[in-house]
């Protein structure tokens, strides 16, 4: 994964900790400070150690941290430079989730060695999206979840995400709107 995911990592244990959290995350996977390089690409294992730290730092299961950290995500990244990218993406959920992979396509340009998931849209009308998720990563799932939550946040809409299950090479999720 890339180091932006552990910056915003490191920025949601010190917006909702003491300092000395963060700390006791590094001591705990031997990472330093320095090591969060935005644009670098770092091994799933690193990151999935770091994840397992502040699940065990928080006393919060994985899973729940996952979607914790999905919805952080979305507003960690959209205040950060990467926010002129995901302007661009679209002013609306559907239009946004739809160029997801064109936006993911432009941060694999800069950084050949990500590997990235992909989005479909697969069904969208006025009452709720239906979403594939695909990676050759595992156990995502509930950081995807939080990341659509995140998303309905962003653009002001009312609703739930749910998984419906596996699908072709992947999760589907639907995002139903509040009437």
């Amino acid at each position: 994964m890339y180091g932006m995911i552990h910056r915003a990592a490191r920025q949601m244990i010190r917006d909702s900790n003491d300092a000395e959290a963060w700390v006791r995350v590094l001591n705990a996977t031997g990472l330093e400070d320095d090591a969060f390089i935005s644009a670098q690409v770092y091994s799933d294992e690193v990151t999935f150690n770091l994840i397992g730290a502040i699940s065990n730092e928080l006393g919060t299961p994985v899973p729940d941290l996952l979607v914790q950290f999905g919805r952080y995500w979305v507003a960690f990244a959209a205040s950060s430079p990467y926010s002129q990218i995901l302007s661009l993406a679209g002013d609306d959920i559907a239009t946004f989730i739809g160029n997801l992979d064109r936006m993911h396509a432009s941060v694999k340009a800069s950084m050949p060695g990500a590997v990235l998931p992909s989005f479909l849209l697969v069904r969208a009308d006025e009452r709720s999206l239906q979403v594939a998720y695909r990676s050759p990563r595992q156990g995502l799932e509930p950081f995807v979840l939080g990341l659509l939550q995140g998303l309905l946040e962003h653009f002001n809409e009312k609703g739930d995400v749910t998984e419906i299950g596996p699908s072709q090479d992947g999760v589907d999720f639907l995002i139903r709107f509040a009437a």
